[in-house]
């Protein structure tokens, strides 16, 4: 499995941080703190998951924190471009009912 690319770009006033490869219990701690970054400038991040190809409990849980910081800093935050394997864990854990998700950067507005 590919180890994780980290990719940063803008787009209709969103930060979107873009992840491909695999987010796992090695790489998540290194997606945490980019994401962290991110959000302490921004006003709206998304997460790009389309070049994802595997995610674990612990890229589940880094996700899920990003979230929470978001929420708590009155920020916005969203799941874009999630499929297959991906889509289906971050469903199983009820990603789609915490956090907004789209099937691309592309609805964000």
């Amino acid at each position: 499995m590919e180890k994780l690319q980290i990719s940063t770009n803008e787009m209709n006033g969103w930060h979107i941080l873009s992840l491909s490869g695999s987010l796992d219990r090695m790489t998540s701690e290194e997606t945490g703190k980019r994401g962290e970054e991110l959000q302490q400038d921004i006003e709206k991040i998304a997460m790009d998951l389309s070049g994802l190809e595997y995610i674990s409990s612990a890229g589940i849980r880094v996700l899920l924190k990003l979230a929470k910081k978001a929420k708590a800093d009155g920020k916005k935050y969203a799941i874009c471009g999630a499929t297959g394997f991906v889509k289906e864990v971050l469903e199983d854990a009820n990603m789609d009912v915490l956090v907004d998700m789209f099937d691309s950067t592309d609805q964000l507005s």
